[in-house]
């Protein structure tokens, strides 16, 4: 192919961009940087730097994610989907490794990997793969014996994935675990098959859950590996609901409940007006150790009141939305999968990170996707919306060829003329 060849095919395919993806695309990231400017100070403070360093930081990564975005929507999803396979197969040997040296521990939690100087959470390219591979395997079925083989293949896979991300991350497995669920139920798997998984998977948490309260927890009892990740979990849903039960002129402030409360502290701040206290006016953020990555969620409710939850909250829904209305129209199976799937998580996730910053929900770990801080996490986020716009892309392109095709095919049909 020469290069006249190449723009005049990049040229058509621009014509098939879908433009709404981009602004919502566009609306996040904006929203991403004015809130990177609120809540840096604290991540300066503990670097010892000016509050630009951290800021800059961040840009690059906000940079090559759109860099990544952009490139990505002209490449054949079949490409991409043959890419999950490896990157599936490689993020499972990256999970194993984070049990080794290789390994960095952060806030009591091993999830990281260090290779070559670079720190990253192999949990989010797991995360992203599972779901194409996911996605491919289902769209694949045709007949009942298709659905028993697949869902057996796909349940494998989910648990040995899930299983390795459950060590270090049991919110991210307990997430990505329900993704899949709701894309057995996207694909018409027979709820004989999944539903009982469901229900077998809900009583072992649960049986989990009270194992580790009542039987395993015990005073000056040594924990390590697993059970160390099992009884930080059960003591934050304890404090969660123990915090629910206290009355308000008998709470005390402590270590482990901490954060929860100066993120109380900054949603009530900012609920005193519609807009908050206006951007760049937060107090909270200098006290909040998080301020910047799992908890941005307050602080931008600190700043912009209850008019920018809401409007952040819809952004989301709106993504989620325009997912399921153009995935409705494609006629491939796998393309619909993939994009339902990729949509469902960065909804699901963001919805359960904004639930935690309100104290709804026990402290999870959860990024607010592309907003909170953190280099991995946002690139994979941007890889979702890349490849989003792939499928959308392609689909866009196979609709108006088919649409041309018909167009011609009535050109050509004779004229009959009844005398």
């Amino acid at each position: 192919m020469t290069m006249t060849d190449f723009k005049s095919r990049f040229a058509q395919q621009r014509n098939y961009i879908d433009k709404v993806y981009w602004v919502l695309f566009g609306i996040l990231i904006i929203v991403a940087i004015l809130a990177l400017f609120s809540a840096s100070s604290t991540l300066a403070f503990e670097k010892n730097s000016s509050t630009l360093g951290p800021i800059m930081e961040q840009m690059l990564f906000i940079a090559a994610g759109v860099a990544l975005a952009f490139g990505l929507q002209f490449v054949p999803s079949k490409f991409i989907r043959f890419a999950s396979y490896l990157g599936l197969a490689v993020s499972i040997i990256f999970l194993i490794l984070t049990f080794t040296g290789m390994g960095v521990e952060i806030n009591g939690a091993k999830r990281w990997l260090r290779i070559f100087g670079i720190t990253f959470q192999p949990s989010e390219l797991a995360k992203l793969t599972l779901i194409l591979v996911v996605s491919d395997l289902l769209s694949r079925i045709r007949t009942e014996q298709d659905q028993k083989r697949y869902f057996i293949i796909v349940l494998a896979i989910t648990v040995i994935v899930c299983g390795l991300i459950m060590v270090g991350n049991l919110s991210t497995a307990i997430l990505l675990g329900g993704i899949v669920f709701l894309l057995f139920f996207l694909a018409r798997v027979h709820v004989k098959y999944w539903g009982t998984t469901l229900l077998i998977a809900i009583f072992m948490l649960i049986a989990g859950y009270f194992f580790v309260e009542k039987v395993y927890i015990e005073p000056n009892r040594p924990v390590t590996g697993v059970m160390k990740r099992a009884t930080t979990w059960v003591g934050r849903i304890d404090d969660m609901i123990a915090e629910w039960k206290t009355p308000d002129q008998e709470f005390k402030l402590t270590d482990d409940n901490y954060q929860r409360s100066i993120a109380k502290v900054a949603i009530a701040r900012g609920g005193a007006s519609p807009l908050g206290v206006l951007p760049g006016n937060s107090q909270e953020r200098d006290f909040l150790p998080q301020a910047f990555a799992d908890y941005i969620f307050a602080i931008i409710v600190e700043e912009s009141g209850i008019i920018g939850a809401l409007f952040l909250m819809l952004l989301y829904l709106a993504i989620l939305f325009r997912s399921c209305l153009s995935s409705s129209k494609y006629a491939d199976y796998s393309a619909m999968l993939m994009v339902m799937g990729l949509a469902l998580m960065l909804t699901c996730q963001a919805l359960v990170s904004m639930m935690v910053s309100v104290g709804i929900g026990p402290v999870t770990g959860q990024p607010l996707p592309m907003i909170s801080r953190g280099g991995t996490s946002g690139l994979i986020t941007s890889i979702y919306f890349g490849i989003i716009m792939c499928v959308a892309r392609e689909q866009n392109e196979l609709h108006a060829r088919q649409q041309s095709a018909m167009a011609a095919s009535e050109e050509e049909v004779p004229e009959i003329h009844i005398e």
